[in-house]
């Protein structure tokens, strides 16, 4: 990654105010974007001062406004581009610095491409993009096209330009075709990932010609449309279950059953009719007509930036990570690494956990692949942790060693490459269809029959918190807890994942994508 970083130029003149992008000044940005004069090593480029204005370089000869707005969609409004067809670049501002900082941060860890090509993103030293309307109406126009599905209007049907780019949707119903599936993909994983783009409201998925696929509904035929814009061609996990996505001629899914197989959220109250089929046969004798072949895939490849919108899953075409990460900002007072092992361990099995000797405010964690370390760091990132705000990123290292025998490093590194408590160790597990975002809720499973409520209320409480809110289900097996933050619902779990609650019941504990 870091020789990848370093290869960033700065190819802007540094105070200037206006872009004097077509002048051929020493300081202008050469035709295939270096800029000989100035090279940033990894730590300027950590320091440069942040702008919503992005400076994107080595972008593919054919690339378009639109492939290069969909880099910026799910961090935020995009608010202006500047296409440098001849450059192979392009500058995009967003919205709000923040939205920026989130963009530039995410794609420092992973990759982003467009059209399979590795492209480099960076911050630019203007706080503005000043365009010439005239030079830049193409790009105005997709601008504004994109700009009013992501608000959820409509564009403008009396501009030809933007009909163009931005076709009427003619349904709010998509059908997925995931291809590549080597990894599970469940109804939940696609909930998360859509749901940035608008009201999620059914899915159903389904297994047709050995390809597993999906139908979802959206509140808005506008919303489908920009999930289909951002999502269309892109991979799930790395290198694979790629998502092949087009209009349904369905404009309504009728679901009989909220099971694994198909969801209404608007009505929970169906029941789960396990071992009954998800689609009944109205819908599907309309399905079987539905079943012209996705075109000519274009796919516009913000594969990463798409990830992190969507239910913060990743999603990236790079697949050089080497699963280690690097945790800092770690309350060095209390964290162990047993602790640590349990948080990451929701998102992945972790097997060797070192606190850094000289550094104790920061660790290394190794995951089973690197799907699983970028896993964890979407969803950890930005927690806080002990009442400090934890930075999760990718480490150079290829693995965590072991202190070598006989050397004492006071209990600082473990190794859990054999933990029975590996919660993704099975392939297929169901444990892969309820990975879910850090929340206050959480979901108890391994209850004892005769443990009360007010039992559970009580050991939770003594972990540090207060329960908010309580629900058994499952005839008592089961049962919803909320504390009153997201912070100590991560205590409470670090401290009580696999508690022994007596009679061979080990408590089992994870994040909840349910309120009370």
């Amino acid at each position: 990654m870091e020789s990848i970083v370093s290869d960033v130029a700065v190819g802007m003149k540094r105070g200037s105010d206006d872009l004097s992008l077509y002048s051929t000044s020493p300081n202008s940005v050469t035709a295939n974007g270096n800029d000989s004069s100035k090279k940033l090593r990894v730590e300027d480029r950590m320091e440069s001062p942040p702008s919503r204005v992005l400076h994107i370089r080595k972008l593919p000869s054919e690339v378009s406004e639109t492939e290069v707005i969909a880099l910026g969609l799910p961090f935020g409004k995009v608010t202006n581009i500047l296409m440098l067809k001849g450059k192979n670049q392009a500058f995009l501002e967003l919205g709000t610095e923040e939205a920026a900082v989130t963009m530039v941060n995410y794609y420092t860890a992973v990759m982003p491409q467009v059209r399979n090509v590795p492209v480099f993103i960076q911050f630019s030293n203007h706080k503005e993009l000043k365009t010439d309307s005239t030079l830049n109406q193409r790009a105005q126009a997709v601008l504004q096209a994109v700009s009013a599905v992501q608000d959820g209007g409509s564009p403008n049907s009396d501009n030809s330009t933007l009909d163009s780019v931005l076709a009427h949707a003619p349904s709010p119903v998509l059908r997925i075709i995931i291809d590549n599936m080597f990894y599970p993909v469940t109804l939940d994983v696609l909930q998360q990932i859509f749901s940035k783009f608008g009201t999620v409201m059914k899915i159903i998925t389904f297994t047709k010609n050995n390809q597993f696929q999906a139908l979802l509904q959206f509140s808005e035929p506008v919303n489908a449309q920009q999930a289909r814009l951002s999502l269309d061609g892109q991979n799930i996990y790395n290198s694979c279950c790629t998502l092949r996505i087009d209009f349904s001629k369905l404009v309504n899914l009728n679901v009989k059953y909220n099971n694994d197989k198909s969801r209404d959220y608007t009505r929970p109250e169906l029941p789960a009719g396990d071992g009954q089929p998800a689609l009944d046969p109205a819908m599907a004798a309309a399905y079987n007509k539905d079943s012209s072949l996705l075109g000519a895939i274009n796919p516009m490849s913000a594969a990463a930036a798409a990830a992190a919108a969507a239910g913060r899953m990743v999603l990236s075409g790079n697949s050089g990570c080497s699963g280690v990460l690097l945790v800092s900002n770690l309350n060095e007072e209390m964290v162990t690494p047993q602790s640590l092992f349990t948080l990451f361990g929701v998102y992945g099995d972790a097997q060797r956990v070192k606190i850094l000797y000289n550094k104790k405010d920061s660790a290394l964690i190794q995951m089973s692949d690197g799907n699983q370390a970028q896993l964890a760091m979407s969803h950890l990132n930005g927690q806080k942790m002990h009442g400090k705000i934890i930075r999760v990123t990718l480490s150079k290292h290829q693995a965590v060693q072991l202190p070598r025998e006989g050397l004492d490093d006071q209990g600082l590194t473990k190794d859990f490459t054999n933990s029975p408590l590996h919660r993704f160790k099975k392939p297929g597990s169901k444990n892969f269809q309820n990975i879910f975002p850090p929340s206050a809720t959480l979901h108890l499973s391994n209850v004892p029959e005769d443990v009360t409520e007010e039992d559970l209320r009580l050991l939770f409480s003594n972990a540090g918190g207060i329960v908010k809110a309580f629900k058994f289900f499952q005839g008592h097996k089961m049962a919803l807890l909320q504390m009153s933050t997201v912070e100590e619902a991560i205590q409470a779990l670090m401290d009580l994942h696999n508690y022994d609650m007596g009679s061979n019941h080990h408590l089992k504990v994870s994040f909840s994508k349910s309120t009370i």
